[in-house]
């Protein structure tokens, strides 16, 4: 029964060993969230995880069945990836992002997060002194989990008040400290939606080029950007990237979203050529292999998996040749969520809420995945315990790194029209008992 006194909400943030609600993890509040479900005997509205919401692609789902009936189980990847996939992600990211990224370059991984993971490891080796990564926030808050957990440094800035050329500077001083080895943020981003205009782009892939920093650029939800239809292979417009304006660039490529493959845990990672081929004296005495890429794969890459599984290469493989040959539109398929998005942002915003990262340039954000919602001037985790007392789950922007305060909402698990009644009827109810806290 909703709203949920605070009392068993504070017990049970207690009996979870939840120190501090603001920077729990997102499977965390998962935890809170079920833990609550049964104590109300009703249903969440889930806006706290990315899973997605579709269903998974066929195409690889069709590829992976069929490799392991013939028997590859029982043999160990190629560490350095499968040449289909390899292939395959060298012709996507041509056919999409029109960015020539040779097959040598692209590796894969047991996902993003251990792409992200093992890179950063990597990359807070090359450069003796250079052990930082910069978080352009907001962002995913496992990622910079990630650089604490390897013992990393990690500095950060909220985009909020540096979009457009205010970019430039903010950049030029940070990278000036020399302690910076690589710069990190997803694009469109997780969680504010916000994607980087065309000039912000250009002051990125800049200042990595003048100051010898990395760029991770995450791709997590490739092409869903749906201002701009971006599902035509080989024909532009074609999906914005930093590897445009910068050799130093790192391209990391999920399955996860775009295919809606989470559960398999597939991605790429594609380096630059430039990043890839790159000698360090470090490397060399370190792992006895000078290049970057071969350090990455053979030192790295093979310590913390041994490979990625063959048949989940196959399938992104699969999936990729299809987007690129116009059998699968990936984008047409995910739009979904942007109709999701619509839906949800209305309904916060009809009940007293408030966008918080709200444009890119002179144009509003795209619907999409995620958006960024205040309440008045409530804190971002007195408002995320509110609304937990009405079977809403989220998390703060606080854990992603950001400076405003407010929630992430992520609307992939908006399944259905119950699930949207479920948020209008609790939204409205949040709304007439605390109207007044923002005036």
């Amino acid at each position: 029964m909703f709203p949920i006194d605070k009392e068993t909400l504070e017990m049970t943030i207690a009996r979870l060993g939840i120190v501090d609600i603001s920077s729990a993890t997102i499977r965390q509040i998962c935890a809170l969230a079920a833990a609550l479900e049964q104590e109300a005997g009703e249903d969440f509205v889930h806006l706290e995880i990315g899973n997605p919401g579709l269903p998974a692609e066929a195409i690889g789902v069709e590829a992976e069945c069929e490799v392991l009936r013939r028997g590859i189980a029982n043999q160990y990847p190629n560490i350095a990836g499968l040449p289909a996939l390899k292939d395959a992600a060298s012709d996507f990211i041509k056919a999409f992002l029109n960015i020539n990224i040779p097959g040598r370059c692209i590796v894969p991984t047991v996902g993003s997060m251990q792409g992200s993971f093992t890179m950063m490891l990597l990359l807070g080796q090359r450069i003796p002194g250079r052990d930082t990564i910069l978080y352009i926030d907001p962002g995913f808050p496992a990622q910079r989990s990630q650089s604490k957990v390897l013992g990393l440094g990690s500095a950060s800035f909220d985009i909020y008040d540096y979009r457009g050329k205010a970019l430039e500077g903010k950049l030029d001083e940070m990278l000036s400290a020399g302690n910076v080895t690589a710069i990190l943020y997803s694009n469109p981003n997780n969680p504010s939606w916000i994607n980087f205009t065309e000039e912000e782009l250009e002051i990125i892939g800049r200042m990595a080029t003048k100051h010898d920093v990395i760029v991770i650029e995450d791709h997590a939800y490739l092409g869903m950007d749906f201002r701009t239809d971006f599902g035509h292979p080989g024909e532009p417009p074609y999906i914005p990237t930093v590897a445009r304006y910068t050799d130093n660039y790192i391209l990391l490529l999920s399955a996860s979203k775009i295919f809606s493959y989470a559960g398999q845990r597939i991605a790429v990672v594609a380096m630059g050529e430039k990043v890839f081929d790159r000698e360090y004296p470090y490397l060399r005495s370190f792992y006895e292999m000078p290049t970057f890429g071969d350090a990455y794969i053979f030192g790295v890459l093979y310590t913390a998996s041994s490979g990625t599984a063959h048949s989940a290469q196959h399938a992104m493989a699969a999936m990729m040749r299809a987007a690129v040959d116009g059998r699968l539109n990936f984008v047409d398929n995910c739009s979904e969520y942007g109709r999701r998005g619509e839906i949800a942002r209305r309904l916060f915003t009809d009940n007293g809420f408030h966008l918080i990262y709200s444009h890119d340039g002179d144009c509003e954000i795209s619907n999409g995945f995620f958006f960024t919602v205040g309440y008045g001037e409530m804190k971002g985790d007195e408002l995320q315990k509110e609304l937990l007392r009405y079977g809403i789950s989220s998390i703060p922007l606080h854990s992603t790194g950001s400076w405003q305060e407010g929630l992430r909402i992520c609307v992939s698990m908006l399944a259905d029209e119950d699930d949207i009644d479920r948020l209008s009827s609790r939204l409205a109810a949040f709304d007439r008992d605390f109207s007044a806290k923002r005036g």
